[in-house]
């Protein structure tokens, strides 16, 4: 019996439409024109024969029923993905695919991928940075490393590296302004990440300064950012070690206060088939890595 569907080109809209909050962004998304979305969204609840969206002040917005259509629709289009990406590397021999935080691969692992690949040359890798949580499939990744824990059910996940933060600034800084007791902070500006925006406040109250009053705050959309502007001598950030233990190391960032070393989050690898060969050998040589940076 032949399956009765909804025309592939209104769900596609309309899951759009509802992921990204309106018809305008899925226009440009699906690289299409705004009315084209309109159409299709109307196209769709003739066919259904059920209202899909209600007008809220100027805008449109997605009733209950639509929301959880949207969903069953968005986990049925990863199912589609991640069977396609099956396929496709079923036939064609593929990379192994990686999906790392920004900071992290910049700073931890990239740096030790030449050991990887001396220790496994047959191995290829390909590895992309996001901070975007994990989809239901993991569609077209391998191995995934996100700061845990979290609900990452259907999957496999391990912690395979710890993080403790404690302040950091550059040479030249820290040499015009020193750090040699917390209350020092007060002469600096403090440098945050928006992705970490607590961790300063967490780290003043276990120093023992809740109240500090810093020169000035700098915010920074991402951790990396709010590094790199340390380094270059704009001010003082909380840096994570291990995944600093180079900088450091090199003199391009200094740690003037060992204590307190604030425990935060620390690295999982993330996967939903750990007994791969391909992927087991990878985490492996990250648990590895990991207990070798402890």
């Amino acid at each position: 019996m032949a399956r009765r569907l909804p025309p592939l080109a209104t769900l596609r809209a309309f899951e759009a439409a509802v992921r990204l909050g309106g018809a305008t962004q899925a226009a440009g998304e699906l690289h299409v024109t705004h009315g084209a979305i309109s159409r299709q969204l109307q196209s769709l609840e003739t066919w259904l024969g059920a209202q899909l969206f209600v007008r809220r002040g100027r805008r449109l917005a997605p009733t209950e029923a639509a929301q959880r259509f949207a969903q069953s629709i968005g986990d049925a289009f990863d199912d589609v993905e991640a069977a396609a990406s099956r396929l496709r590397a079923a036939d064609t021999p593929t990379p192994l695919a990686i999906d790392a935080l920004p900071t992290f691969a910049m700073r931890w692992l990239i740096p030790r991928l030449p050991r990887f690949q001396r220790a496994h040359p047959d191995i290829e890798l390909r590895l992309a940075t996001s901070d975007a949580k994990l989809s239901r499939t993991l569609a077209g990744i391998d191995v995934a490393i996100r700061r845990g824990p979290e609900r990452w059910q259907g999957f496999r996940a391990a912690q395979f590296l710890g993080e403790r933060e404690v302040p950091v600034a550059s040479p030249a800084l820290l040499k015009r302004t020193p750090i040699r007791k917390p209350s020092d902070l007060a002469k600096h500006v403090l440098l945050e990440a928006e992705t970490r925006a607590q961790d300063w406040t967490h780290w003043l109250e276990e120093a023992g300064v809740p109240n500090l009053q810093p020169r000035g705050r700098q915010r920074f959309t991402h951790y990396y950012l709010a590094l790199q502007a340390a380094t270059d001598g704009l001010g003082v950030a909380l840096g994570g070690l291990p995944l600093l233990d180079e900088e450091i190391a090199q003199g391009r960032l200094v740690a003037p206060l060992a204590k307190p070393a604030l425990e935060v989050r620390g690295y999982w690898w993330v996967t939903a088939r750990p007994d791969d060969p391909v992927i087991a050998t990878f985490i492996n040589w990250l648990e590895e890595e990991g207990k070798r940076a402890a």
